[in-house]
């Protein structure tokens, strides 16, 4: 399974360590991503998903339902 979140759909980046003596190598920057559980009360059922930090604050903000909502309409979810 890819490192992506499954509700914003972030993933990693690619970028370039750069040293002193500006030498560059490439390097990547992966989501923070943590497996997390969720209680749907309208299907009255849990649903384990792997989101980012950043979609696990939007959802004490709006709700799983709202989330889950938003991530359909963005074609994340099927």
């Amino acid at each position: 399974m890819s490192r992506v979140c499954e509700l914003t759909g972030k993933k990693a980046m690619v970028g370039n360590n750069v040293s002193h003596a500006m030498n560059k190598t490439k390097r990547k920057f992966n989501a923070n991503l943590i497996k997390k559980r969720f209680f749907i009360p309208e299907e009255d059922k849990w649903i384990t998903l792997k989101v980012s930090t950043s979609a696990l604050k939007t959802i004490n903000k709006i709700g799983i339902s709202a989330a889950l909502k938003n991530a359909k309409a963005k074609g994340f979810i099927k």
